[in-house]
């Protein structure tokens, strides 16, 4: 392994790009320096190439898509290909995730991890999170929490899980953050109402951003008297108080 060097200023910055949560978003969430870092790289690593090449065209640049240059950066991506795509960097990059901020569950922070080993810059810029959006529209504590990413598939395990979350909260109050792929939101949010107690706060945070957003909390007991349809929507659940 290269031995880790303090950053040159000659050697390559690698910009951490945010991209939106919700389409035609861009120019509503994301800071002036997200767009101008784009219009001026020419390289990026990213989680899927058809998302990035939307995303960049979607900004109306002017740049020619086919003249630029991707490397795909997901979690099958082997580490030593991320490292010889950018030890054979001749100019800055950039890393676009497939929604939100690079490297907060995403496989970006493989290819920041590199950088600071081979000495290079990194440059994390501003943009929608939905994890923090959540918690932030949540109302409750953002001074200690835990974000789980995906809970286990298996139903034992994961009610598991969740009665462990459950309990981390009145123990210590700590906000516990966690997320589901769309498709299975429905069964997720059903079995935290079968496992929970009453009166348990409960927040979803769902289409965060888009025209159609809910940010809702309440306990267990009055989300089984209205429960939302979540399939296929991009969701944050929260547990706290």
């Amino acid at each position: 392994m290269d031995a880790e060097k303090l950053p040159e200023v000659n050697t390559p910055v690698l910009y951490l790009i945010p991209t939106v949560l919700a389409g035609d978003t861009a120019y509503e969430v994301l800071p002036a320096s997200v767009i101008e870092a784009v219009r001026k790289l020419d390289v990026f690593f990213v989680e899927n190439v058809r998302t990035a090449r939307r995303f960049i065209s979607s900004l109306r640049l002017g740049k020619v898509i086919d003249e630029l240059t991707f490397f795909e950066l997901n979690k099958d991506t082997p580490r030593e290909i991320t490292r010889e795509n950018l030890k054979a960097l001749k100019t800055d990059a950039g890393i676009i995730s497939e929604a939100g901020v690079p490297c907060v569950a995403d496989p970006g922070s493989t290819a920041v991890a590199l950088a600071h080993e081979l000495g290079y810059r990194v440059k994390p810029l501003t943009g929608p999170s939905s994890i923090l959006l959540a918690l932030m529209g949540s109302g409750f504590g953002g001074q200690s929490f835990v974000f789980h990413g995906y809970l286990p598939i298996e139903r034992t395990e994961r009610i598991r899980a969740i009665q462990q979350m459950e309990r981390q909260v009145m123990k210590s109050g700590q906000t516990q953050i966690f997320m589901e792929t769309p498709y299975r939101n429905n069964q997720l949010f059903q079995t935290v109402l079968d496992t929970c107690q009453a009166a348990t706060k409960f927040c979803v945070a769902s289409n965060i951003t888009a025209p159609e957003e809910l940010i809702k909390t309440c306990t267990i007991k009055n989300w089984v008297r209205q429960k939302p349809d979540l399939n296929k929507q991009p969701t944050i659940f929260l547990l706290g108080n």
